[in-house]
């Protein structure tokens, strides 16, 4: 397990969080929480969210990081960056509601982001662990972080490689993939909130989103 610490970093005020709740439709709800195993000790888990401004990291800039430690999601990094450009599409900027004008003058560049997210990283997870990259809909959240990482920073903290929730949710049910979106996923296990899209706050509901997934039963 992650080693006990209190410490948090959060880089620029983020954003409140807007939760709607939905009447709850699936008794799967009630599910406790599970709290993730490692192997051998050698594993810390990580949820990451991130806001963009567009589909891919070569065209398009990273905006903001939310990250927490899935055993204690009080354990929080959050951080928004300069944008590498002005490019960006609308339906990215009207899901996550950040500014490129405000974030190119409040924003960290991105060096220092990526700098500062690594050094959370260390102080949080005990050397003897490797953090382990966790999201929904990982492939994209992770092409970003790793393709920042390995632009700005030189190395990626995290490795090559990512959990996805949503393979560990078909995997762990048995339901088909078509199955796992968080329309799904959220009735079953957040009480029918969907995601804020502010990258803390959804790193969180990732987190217990994961714990959850661990307390179902393995299907075999």
């Amino acid at each position: 397990m992650c080693a006990n610490s209190s410490s948090r970093w959060r880089t620029r005020r983020r954003r409140p969080a807007q939760i709607t709740s939905f009447e709850l439709t699936s008794q799967k709800a009630s599910l406790p929480i599970s709290e993730p195993k490692t192997v051998n000790g050698l594993e810390c888990y990580v949820s990451v969210d991130v806001e963009t401004a567009g589909p891919n990291p070569s065209h398009y800039s990273l905006l903001s990081i939310g990250a927490c430690l899935v055993i204690d999601p009080a354990r929080e990094f959050y951080v928004e960056l300069q944008p590498v450009n002005d490019l960006s599409t609308d339906e990215a900027l009207s899901i996550s509601q950040l500014s490129l004008e405000d974030l190119a003058e409040q924003g960290l560049p991105p060096a220092e982001a990526m700098t500062r997210f690594a050094d959370w990283l260390a102080g949080e997870v005990p050397p003897d662990q490797q953090p382990v990259f966790v999201a929904f809909n990982a492939p994209f959240d992770w092409m970003f972080v790793s393709d920042y990482f390995h632009r700005f920073l030189g190395r990626n903290p995290f490795g090559h490689a990512a959990l996805d929730l949503k393979a560990l949710y078909m995997g762990r049910t048995n339901v088909p993939w078509s199955q796992t979106t968080m329309r799904y996923v959220a009735k079953r296990y957040l009480d029918g909130r969907p995601l804020t899209h502010n990258a803390l706050q959804d790193a969180k509901d990732q987190a217990e989103l994961m714990q959850r997934i661990l307390a179902e039963p393995t299907v075999p």
